[in-house]
């Protein structure tokens, strides 16, 4: 492999979240199972309407830590981990956390209704044609990730965690408290 194509290979590796943890001096961040990235990469921008119809962009988001969780309301690991990200979200967003949730393919109508009947106050974006998701690289439900105050991407994580357990709530700690990365 030449030079060239590695480092095509180390980029795609790195921006689809599969290197190996580079934290690895985070002993919540390795509880958590995340697949951090070896160097924060750029979010990709969106630019997305909410449930209300307000559009809300990626930059819109900086200066906050963001927990960005993409989810389904037919997905039910999605909806098992959604009261652990609303009380992340009541317990830290006077902190600078924002739980901001990119719903996949359903009309605002649909989520609204959702979010309503299970108590959900965090934002909830609508990805109608599932374009931010792809941007995203992602392929299943539910999928999270960290942004830091910059708006790059600390890690990503597949599948359902315990999110406002010890261990979450400690990496929060440690990214809210600037010691990660």
């Amino acid at each position: 492999m030449t030079a060239g194509r590695a480092g095509v290979a180390v980029a795609i590796a790195a921006t689809l979240g599969l290197a190996a943890p580079a934290h690895a001096g985070s002993d919540h961040l390795e509880a958590l199972m995340v697949q951090a990235l070896p160097t924060p990469l750029p979010a990709p921008a969106f630019r997305l309407s909410d449930v209300d119809g307000a559009v809300r962009t990626i930059e819109g988001l900086r200066g906050s830590v963001v927990l960005l969780n993409f989810w389904a309301t037919w997905c039910v690991p999605c909806r098992d981990e959604l009261p652990a990200m609303e009380r992340l979200h009541r317990d830290y967003r006077g902190r600078g956390l924002s739980v901001v949730g990119v719903n996949f393919k359903e009309s605002a109508r649909e989520v609204q209704n959702f979010m309503k009947a299970n108590s959900v106050t965090f934002a909830s974006l609508l990805d109608h044609d599932g374009a931010v998701s792809t941007k995203y690289r992602v392929r299943g439900l539910p999928v999270t990730f960290l942004l830091d105050r910059e708006g790059r991407v600390l890690w990503k994580a597949i599948g359902t965690r315990e999110w406002d357990g010890p261990h979450g709530r400690g990496h929060l700690e440690e990214v809210l408290g600037g010691r990660f990365p």
